[in-house]
């Protein structure tokens, strides 16, 4: 009887474990935004993050130990990893464009990114009450969020080193998309535009899968398809647009099932 009571606290402490590494990638992600020149490494790390916060509900229902504790801690997690630390980054992503641009006057305009954070921490607190959002979501997740605005950092850091990971290299197309990514009026305005879209009464398909079944996820499998063929073909470039195609899809299909 013990074993199998100490079984089951195992099973229990597993999910939880991985939010918390998720919670340790954000925390990293913050260090190491201030203790180096790079802004790569702290968007990969809230990548990391983003990663474990896809598994540990995966695997929390998997091992059937879904908890209460458990929805708390992922929100706790999330505030820091895909509110607080993209949040940061693009503060410094933009104190460094604004220096090239006729907004250097206005200073205090690099602040605005940090609405964010928190609408990112109202929309989770939200959704933890939130009872209509337990098989999609209402208003944009905090990690897709944050999956935006690591992109211009990494696309920025692609072009100027002349990398292309993997798919088409078009360098005309990426230095382009990386001049429209680093200009603080559009980071500005996007940071902005987001911040709404946390919050809103926006009906988006949730990710999260309860099965595999083609009839019950046929939308999240369409999105997930069409997601990678984007980003094998443009690399991270791509990830802003897949946002958009999971706004796009998601108002779709939430018309159709209406």
């Amino acid at each position: 009887m013990k074993l199998e009571n100490d079984k089951l606290m195992i099973k229990k402490h597993i999910p939880n474990t991985i939010t918390l590494l998720n919670l340790l990638s954000g925390i990293l992600a913050i260090i190491t935004l201030y203790s180096s020149e790079s802004l790569i490494v702290p968007s990969i790390l809230i990548l990391v993050g983003a990663i474990f916060d896809f598994f540990d509900g995966m695997v929390a229902r998997l091992l059937k130990v879904s908890s209460n504790i458990g929805k708390e801690l992922d929100s706790l997690a999330d505030v820091v990893t895909f509110g607080v630390a993209p949040s940061l980054i693009t503060v410094e992503t933009i104190r460094y464009s604004i220096q090239f641009s006729p907004l250097s006057e206005f200073s205090f305009l690099i602040y605005i990114p940090l609405l964010m954070a928190l609408m990112s921490a109202y929309r989770l607190a939200k959704f933890n009450i939130d009872e209509r959002q337990s098989d999609r979501f209402i208003g944009v997740p905090t990690p897709a969020n944050a999956l935006i605005w690591l992109t211009i950092p990494v696309t920025f850091y692609l072009e100027g080193q002349n990398i292309c990971l993997w798919g088409i290299n078009n360098g005309e197309l990426y230095s382009f998309l990386s001049r429209v990514f680093i200009n603080p009026i559009n980071i500005i305005f996007g940071s902005v535009l987001m911040s709404f879209l946390l919050v809103s009464e926006l009906p988006l398909i949730a990710l999260k899968f309860k099965n595999f079944k083609w009839k019950d996820n046929k939308e999240r499998f369409i999105f997930i398809i069409i997601s990678l063929l984007l980003i094998f073909a443009f690399n991270f470039y791509a990830i802003p647009f897949v946002i958009i195609f999971y706004i796009i899809i998601s108002l779709i299909f939430n018309t159709l099932k209406k």
